[in-house]
């Protein structure tokens, strides 16, 4: 099935996965009360109140295509502001669920209530507050009507008259919220964008906002698995914007790839972000959209742990509370002296620093630095070497690195790039894969913990090299930006200079231990979601060549932070 939206370009669609393979209880129109102490999963969190649960309450959208929702409210509330939670796994009973990982992803089972959406709130605690839980199975999801879109144009408008509809029930204050993890953030930072009357405050939880760049085509490597898996469980009765299918018919950036890129710059709604460094397919989006949301009012909170886990712990669910009640039920709670940027500095192999109070990110007092790489050595050095040197690797797991032993405690916090001058012997192309990572002074890796049992390997970053091209109006010196628009291959012997943006990153190295920047030809970063997933192939062959020193000014740029030096 095709959908001629692009002048060019016809989107490709596929049946939805059936209703029947999914657990989904059925369709329920109904109205009941749950009572207060009542328990909704085993092991779960009992319910705070007695409450309102509307099932399959049908909304229209602009179009004419009738959409269904849950509603949570108090018994007898009026004057409510509501918290819409929108995502495409369903309602009840999501394929996707903490349950499914192992050891939960350090979520323990009494944080959930059971009538959750999967990365959204527990309306047991929210219903408690005073506030009324939005649950929507959005177009083409399990009984709504119409196909199954991703991101872009139509789930936005979808969303926005959703929220419209929320502020006009007899229940509602018309101030209307929207929170939740990953996609349930990514759809905030479109919906935001067009700005919807109601909308009165967002709580992003790590979302991407370029699905090109950030999840489908990092580095313009393609990433099949991960998007093929997520597409096969939405389920509904009829289409499915065949994603997977989009990324092998149009590799390349175009206007299909440009539509799904959410408009940040246009949101001006009050917003409370949350960001990790270790989210394989949300922290660069994330940092990048708090910088550039043009809202007077915003707040982050970087953490050191998983986006789910965070996201259910007690102490933050009342931090969400009291932003939330402060923009929502406009209580007097003190929530506009909470401090613009809490960081998180990781520090393998010591205690992570937690909820650190900076003014922005990145940070003003930062000073950037370059690392000059030399062959000769594998070092890492601050002056570029006179003499021009060469060393090639295998792009295997293995790779080849380059060290830096730190004289005094050092923290590096922002944003780094790599400039490298390459060639690859016996082939056309490149895939470059690059790590930095924390090393003790005997030279052992010092992994970052993600949750239980699950590691990171590092800031990264990534890049075809046949996909260099920059755009230099959107570039900036720590911040390569690929145009994505535009193939060209390698000739025989052809030396290229190419840029690397490495995702942000915050960490300490103490005396004597070591920066290791890592060069492979092939992704180490494992999920920990789903830790056994394969990386996908690449088009590496033969060899690959750094050249560094002289004219080929090889370096890694980091931003210290001057506290102290190298």
């Amino acid at each position: 099935m095709k959908n001629n939206q692009f002048k060019n370009i016809s989107v490709l669609f596929k049946k939805a996965t059936p209703i029947s393979e999914s657990e989904y209880p059925g369709f329920e129109p109904t109205y009941s009360i749950l009572k207060k102490g009542s328990v909704h999963r085993k092991g779960g969190r009992p319910i705070a109140c007695d409450m309102i649960c509307e099932r399959d309450i049908a909304v229209e959208l602009r179009d004419g295509t009738t959409i269904y929702t849950d509603i949570f409210r108090p018994v007898d509330g009026k004057e409510l502001p509501a918290l819409v939670v929108w995502s495409p796994y369903g309602k009840r009973a999501s394929w996707l669920k903490n349950d499914l990982f192992e050891n939960r992803m350090d979520v323990p089972s009494e944080w959930e209530d059971g009538l959750n959406k999967f990365e959204g709130p527990n309306p047991g605690y929210w219903v408690n507050q005073g506030y009324a839980i939005i649950h929507p199975d959005p177009r083409g999801i399990f009984n709504s009507n119409g196909n199954i879109h991703a991101w872009g144009e139509q789930e936005a408008q979808d969303e926005y008259d959703l929220i419209e509809w929320v502020a006009s029930r007899d229940w509602s204050n018309g101030k209307v919220g929207l929170t939740g993890n990953s996609w349930l953030a990514m759809s905030q930072w479109n919906v935001a964008a067009q700005r919807p009357p109601h909308l009165s405050a967002i709580a992003p939880w790590e979302g991407a906002i370029d699905i090109y760049r950030e999840t489908s085509f990092k580095g313009g490597i393609p990433d099949f698995a991960f998007t093929g898996g997520i597409f096969s469980h939405l389920y509904g009765n009829n289409s499915l914007e065949d994603v997977p299918k989009m990324m092998k018919h149009y590799p390349l950036m175009n206007e299909y790839w440009e539509s799904k890129i959410a408009q940040v710059e246009k949101i001006k709604v009050p917003a409370y972000v949350v960001a990790s460094y270790t989210n394989i397919l949300h922290t660069y989006g994330t940092f990048v959209a708090w910088s550039r949301i043009a809202s007077q009012e915003k707040w982050l909170r970087v953490h050191n742990t998983h986006e789910w886990h965070d996201y259910y712990v007690p102490e933050h669910v009342e931090d969400l509370k009291k932003f939330f009640d402060y923009f929502l039920k406009e209580e007097k709670n003190g929530w506009e002296q909470t401090p613009k940027v809490r960081l998180a500095i990781l520090d393998p192999g010591h205690e992570d620093i937690l909820n650190r109070e900076e003014e922005n990110f990145p940070l003003e007092r930062q000073q950037f630095r370059k690392l000059y790489l030399d062959a000769s050595s594998s070092t890492l050095n601050e002056k570029n070497s006179d003499k021009e040197a060469q060393i090639s690797y295998t792009p295997n797991e293995k790779g080849t690195s380059f060290t830096l032993t730190f004289n005094q405690d050092t923290e590096i916090t922002g944003y780094m790039k790599l400039k490298l001058w390459v060639a690859a012997k016996d082939a056309d192309d490149m895939d470059i894969f690059t790590y930095v990572r924390k090393l003790d002074s005997n030279g052992n890796v010092l992994p970052m913990k993600v949750v239980t049992d699950r590691y990171h390997e590092g800031a990264s970053g990534r890049l075809r090299v046949s996909l260099r091209q920059l755009d230099e109006a959107t570039s900036t010196p720590e911040c390569p930006r690929h145009t994505f628009k535009k193939q060209e291959k390698l000739n025989p012997n052809q030396i290229v200079p190419i840029e690397i943006g490495l995702w942000p990153m915050g960490m300490k190295w103490h005396t004597g231990e070591q920066l290791e920047l890592l060069i492979t030809g092939v992704e180490l970063l494992k999920r920990p979601e789903f830790p056994d997933m394969p990386a996908e192939p690449t088009i590496n062959e033969g060899k690959h060549i750094i050249y560094t020193g002289g004219k080929y000014d090889s370096y890694l740029l980091v931003p210290i932070i001057p506290s102290v030096s190298i």
